[in-house]
């Protein structure tokens, strides 16, 4: 199984949010992505074991979306 992590960018808070349905528990956020996906990488083994699932490979993405507009004075 590949786990699936979403990283979500709040503009109001100005920080990645990182949710999974397939990790209970996962909810971080970090203003840098790649600090974000650190964390991640860090929190999925300590929080499935925590959940009873314990393996030495643990595969998974990180799907991350993020919005944005720009103001065109033309």
């Amino acid at each position: 199984m590949e786990y699936e992590v979403r990283a979500k960018w709040d503009p109001e808070a100005a920080v990645w949010i990182a949710t999974s349905e397939d990790i209970p528990g996962l909810v971080l956020e970090s203003g840098s992505l790649d600090v974000l996906m650190e964390r991640v990488k860090n929190a999925i083994p300590e929080l499935l074991e925590l959940n009873g699932i314990s393996s030495l490979d643990i595969p998974f993405s990180i799907i991350s979306e993020r919005h944005d507009q720009i103001q065109f004075h033309g």
